[in-house]
């Protein structure tokens, strides 16, 4: 699964989305239009020629579009607050932080443990607690401000593989750039369904009132109904359009998910289970179909016009190609014998330990993953489970989590340490100093690996703080990092990080878009950030040199570069950089990555000032991280 194809796809449906939705729309002008032409048209006066009606059929084209563009204007504004808006109006609610129910603390373990993984924000987590169907669905703007919700069916029914491979399936839509396409039709739809609730007021309202004062309710009752019906006969073809966007991003989500956990059991499985569930993925809220596009399965069991994903069987197949249909014969059998009363009592499952408590340290648990050829997805679960669990805990709420950055700001110098903890008194008062004061001594024990994914686990409770707070501890956390006159990788990483993505929750919409810059057009940017990499990846400027040109010679293939050591206060540059790079077009950021990951791996080392610098640079230009 290549992401920056499947962003292209994106781009494409987008564009295809506004045509077709633009044709849509002409289409229901025209046909109002008629319909009022005839109800309204005036017949010549004493002979005369007929009034001309084109000032009426301009007024009602000018209604027309408006009524449309403003309904659907207001639903799309109406999801300003992004995943959360969505899931929220699906009847989810927001998982606890600190939520100590087994099946929830394994939802957010998932969860947490994709987002490492692909270098984003851990996401917003939903539970749809009233839906026993196997569904899921990521919603927002970005990844800044993304949810991912599942239905109590996902946790009820599937085994932690297979909820592995649904999330990795919704992680997929999040970095693919899908769920900005998803809001967006979901206001389209709204757009054009409101003409046919506003036919239904035009006739109870304005209908009958008319005909009993003056006679005229036949024609005001006319175009009520023309409203009604041409309304519907959009929103037939909107489902249409719905339905081809969604069945597309479908199948190569889940060919995304399969490469993202390197297994094809865990998402098959899930698929499975919906084929013989009677329940199987159906919704019981009541705007399902507002959504079916952006969900895992099927909605519900509509007609095959409106089917937003690929049949189940098709869906399988293309993940297991041996898959025999008999197989879901034995697969409800077993599922009926799994829940039928036990006939004795089975031993005790062995005791396992929680989450950062009696695990081998860092080093042991990533060796072994790697030994094992692992792919990063299960060595972001090494890194989770090796964080303290005290530094874990405190990322769940608010202010221990602005304590968590901040600690993991705080100098190991004594002399530089009593200023910044000035700093942040002066910032936060003593109560917070205290706390990061208590949390450095654990912070000062992480390897470097993991103190970015430890500020990934605390962005969610991060975003609940006031803009104020955010922007007083992005502003004291810029002072701590400077205190010592100097910014180093691990404090660049967490500031840029961090600074970014905490504006984007703040406004989901203004959330960068696709560029379409030239990657020539940004040779000197290229030029700094493989630089920076290469010097920060080999222990002297001659190998840099050589990997900074490998990465260049994959970027501009057969042209000539000089290479210009970056400055010593790189950052700023690196920042304008970064920005820069982020307008480019998806072919121009593969090409880029391709480039930095041919310098990473000149020496045939993968350091993890390399790999924390990819993490930021992916994160900056809105890619996930390479497998």
């Amino acid at each position: 699964m290549d992401f920056f194809a499947q962003q292209a796809r994106v781009r494409g449906s987008s564009r295809r989305l506004v045509v077709l939705f633009a044709l849509a729309v002409v289409a229901i002008v025209v046909a109002i239009d008629a319909v009022v032409w005839v109800a309204m048209g005036q017949r010549p006066v004493d002979g005369g020629p007929a009034p001309s009606n084109l000032p009426l059929l301009a007024t009602t084209t000018v209604v027309v579009l408006m009524g449309i563009g403003l309904s659907s204007l207001f639903r799309i504004m109406s999801l300003t607050g992004g995943g959360k808006k969505v899931a929220e109006s699906l009847g989810a609610v927001p998982v606890p932080p600190d939520t100590r129910e087994p099946m929830l603390r394994q939802l957010r373990n998932v969860i947490e443990e994709v987002a490492i993984a692909a270098g984003v924000p851990v996401p917003d987590i939903y539970l749809m607690p009233d839906e026993p169907g196997i569904n899921a669905f990521a919603a927002g703007y970005s990844a800044s401000d993304a949810a991912i919700c599942v239905t109590r069916g996902c946790l009820e029914q599937l085994s932690r593989d297979e909820l592995q491979g649904v999330i990795a399936h919704e992680f997929s839509h999040v970095l693919n750039g899908d769920m900005r396409l998803n809001i967006r039709l979901m206001g389209l739809l709204f757009g054009i369904m409101v003409l046919a609730i506003v036919g239904q007021r035009v006739i109870w309202f304005g209908g009958g009132r008319s005909s009993r004062r003056d006679g005229g309710g036949n024609q005001v009752w006319m175009i009520g109904l023309a409203l009604i019906v041409v309304g519907y006969i959009g929103y037939f073809f909107a489902r249409l359009i719905q339905a081809a966007v969604a069945r597309s991003r479908e199948s190569l989500a889940d060919a995304s998910a399969v490469q993202f956990t390197r297994q094809t059991d865990g998402i098959a499985g899930a698929l499975k289970k919906i084929a013989v569930l009677s329940e199987g993925s159906t919704l019981q809220a009541a705007n399902k179909q507002e959504v079916a596009h952006m969900l895992f399965g099927e909605a519900g069991r509509f007609n095959a016009l409106f089917a937003t994903h690929p049949p189940l069987l098709d869906r399988i197949r293309a993940l297991q190609p041996g898959f025999r249909e008999e197989e879901l014969a034995r697969l409800a059998s077993a599922m009926e014998a799994a829940t039928a009363p036990p006939l004795a009592t089975p031993p005790p499952a062995p005791a396992t330990a929680a989450p950062g408590m009696g695990m081998p340290p860092l080093p042991v648990l990533m060796g072994a993953a790697l030994a094992a050829g692992q792919p990063g997805f299960q060595r972001a679960g090494a890194v989770r489970r090796s964080l303290p669990q005290v530094l874990v805990d405190a990322t769940r709420q608010p202010e221990s989590a602005l304590a968590v950055v901040l600690a993991l700001a705080m100098s190991v110098q004594e002399e530089i340490r009593r200023l910044q903890q000035r700093q942040v008194a002066d910032a936060f008062g003593d109560d917070v100093l205290d706390t990061v004061t208590a949390l450095t001594h654990e912070v000062a024990s992480l390897v470097s690996e993991s103190r970015l994914p430890l500020a990934a686990l605390a962005f969610p409770a991060l975003k609940q703080l006031s803009e104020g707070r955010q922007k007083t501890l992005l502003d004291t956390l810029g002072a701590l990092v400077r205190a010592d006159g100097q910014v180093d990788l691990n404090e660049y990483g967490l500031t840029r990080l961090l600074r970014m993505q905490l504006q984007e929750a703040q406004r989901p919409r203004q959330a960068p878009l696709d560029g379409s810059g030239k990657l020539t057009a940004r040779r000197d940017s290229v030029a700094l950030v493989c630089a920076v990499v290469a010097l920060y990846g080999n222990a002297d400027e001659t190998a840099a040199r050589r990997a900074w040109l490998l990465a260049m010679q994959s970027c501009f293939p057969n042209q000539t570069v000089t290479w210009q050591a970056p400055p010593a206060a790189w950052q700023t540059p690196f920042d304008n950089a970064l920005d820069q790079l982020d307008e480019l077009s998806p072919p121009a950021k593969e090409l880029l990555i391709q480039g930095l990951v041919h310098a990473i791996r000149a020496d045939e080392v993968i350091t993890t000032a390399e790999a924390e610098l990819l993490r930021v640079i992916c994160a900056s230009l809105h890619c996930p991280l390479p497998l």
